[in-house]
């Protein structure tokens, strides 16, 4: 922690192997040195650990050669095909020839991105040989040495992130959180539930197994962070880090189990045995399986669009949060609401609902829509978003396109910009970097005015506006939640 009333001591320094091994020697001076944890920091302590266990400094939990077999995309291959686990098919290329086969192998839409970046920098979802090309001449780095990566994009996909224990025998589910954006989004700028709202007891069962196979694979002896996407009832894993995720806080603080503090633990030696023995995990069952009545907890990722005017707010595979919010409540839709208020401000229960979607969207935009329109809400759209809303029964006014000739009467922009719109829904349809809706979306940061840029979004809003509706989000102590939990795992009321 850099809490100074929580640590023993703090040493401000930089992550780099010099600066770490000189605070070893520091500590040694004190005492001895039971070993370096390299888990709780992000990425960057991984990549130094094995040059401290080559500078003879012992690394306490997963080992250096167990977390290069997590980080090697061909060694995770082999641990994934001996587990009989798929991963979404891929390859790698060093240049446009390469790619294209790859692509046309595994069939468009794929994800490429550089090898060496970390947060999704650089990444891109592409649908054809031009759009290939044009990414393979930008990635200017491109070399043996720092290949391009090609994915096969899961379109539709749920995505869903796993945190973790391993002992070396038994694994701690510490919880299964299921994006509300679908695969594609970055999981740090995506929101997620947990308990998660659409999978059943097969589906975490099959998740519990597979992160077990691939903890005991690698050999992690601590935390593992998965991320899975499932689609057409097949679950594939995306990729696996051997360490803490920016989830860890979010998921103690959503089941009531301070994950960091056991994972030290068993870094240090401890069993899941032992840990539930003492108290400081649950009796029986894991985050995985919550006890009856337990609150749904909504993770929502804070972006900075409002400080960054210009800037597309469309999400994508490229990491552009700066911060993480938490609603929790009883009910999916209340959390949902709480966690928007947190991080944008509230939801609006009336006025006027700007919709333009992409064609591949119409379909899933009706009902949530038209649940809108039954609460109250006006509806405007552009002229095909509207003749698919009035064929299903919803009522909405045309609005003229930013770009279409001028006829005399306002267009979306100016229409959001005059402070007449409370919520845009604009899902963004063709590709590339300005994307159609550009002026829409930069129109709403400006105004400060909720836009929602996917159609699982949408469905989120319209749960949390019907609760604002309803009246029912009251205010509530965390630790007053973790005390019902806490109650219910031992047959008491909360």
């Amino acid at each position: 922690s850099t809490d100074y009333d929580t640590s023993d001591r703090l040493y401000f320094e930089p992550l780099t192997l010099e600066d770490v091994l000189e605070v070893v020697h520091a500590e040694q001076q004190a005492g001895p040195v039971a070993g370096v944890i390299v888990q709780l920091g992000g990425q960057t302590p991984l990549g130094l650990a094995q040059g401290l266990k080559d500078a003879g400094v012992p690394i306490v939990g997963t080992s250096p050669e167990a977390i290069h077999l997590a980080e090697d995309r061909g060694a995770f291959g082999q641990v994934l095909a001996q587990a009989g686990l798929p991963a979404p098919r891929h390859g790698t290329a060093t240049a446009f020839d390469q790619a294209r086969a790859i692509a046309d192998e595994i069939g468009y839409p794929v994800l490429v991105r550089p090898s060496y970046v970390l947060g999704g920098r650089g990444m891109e979802i592409v649908y054809d040989d031009a759009m290939l090309r044009d990414y393979i001449e930008r990635a200017t780095q491109i070399s043996p040495e720092h290949p391009v990566l090609v994915d096969r994009f899961l379109d539709d996909a749920i995505e869903i992130d796993v945190d973790a224990l391993f002992d070396g025998d038994e694994l701690f589910l510490g919880g299964v959180m299921e994006h509300i954006e679908e695969a594609g989004i970055h999981s740090g700028d995506s929101a997620c539930a947990l308990p998660p709202i659409t999978l059943g007891r097969e589906d975490i069962e099959r998740i519990r197994q597979s992160t077990a196979a691939i903890a005991r694979g690698v050999g992690v002896r601590g935390l593992i962070n998965i991320q899975f996407a499932m689609a057409s009832d097949v679950l594939y894993v995306l990729e696996a880090n051997p360490r803490a995720s920016r989830t860890v806080p979010f998921v103690s603080k959503a089941t009531a189990v301070p994950l960091a503090k056991a994972a030290a633990r068993v870094m240090m030696g401890s069993t899941i045995q032992q840990l539930r023995a003492e108290g400081l995990l649950p009796a029986e069952g894991d985050g995985g399986e919550l006890p009856q009545g337990s609150p749904v907890a909504v993770k929502e990722a804070v972006l900075p669009f409002g400080r960054f005017h210009g800037v597309d707010t469309v999400l994508g595979p490229e990491m552009r949060s700066t911060g993480e919010v938490m609603g929790i409540d009883a009910l999916f839709g209340t959390a949902y609401a709480k966690s928007q208020a947190g991080a944008y401000g509230p939801l609006p229960v009336k006025g006027t609902v700007f919709v333009s979607v992409a064609n591949r969207d119409k379909r899933a935009m009706v009902f949530p829509v038209k649940r809108l329109h039954d609460l109250g809400f006006a509806i405007v759209a552009t002229q095909g978003t509207a003749d698919v809303l009035r064929r299903n029964g919803v009522e909405a006014s045309v609005v003229r396109k930013h770009f279409e000739a001028d006829n005399g009467q306002r267009d979306t922009v100016a229409m959001i910009l005059d402070g007449d719109v409370d919520l845009i829904i604009n899902t963004p349809f063709g590709v590339g970097a300005r994307l159609d809706g550009y002026e829409i979306r930069t129109a709403a940061v400006v105004r400060g005015v909720p836009c929602i840029t996917t159609i699982q979004g949408l469905g989120a809003a319209v749960q949390g506006i019907e609760a604002l509706r309803a009246g029912e989000v009251g205010v509530r102590s965390l630790q007053s939640y973790a005390d019902a939990i806490q109650a219910a795992r031992t047959g008491g009321v909360g």
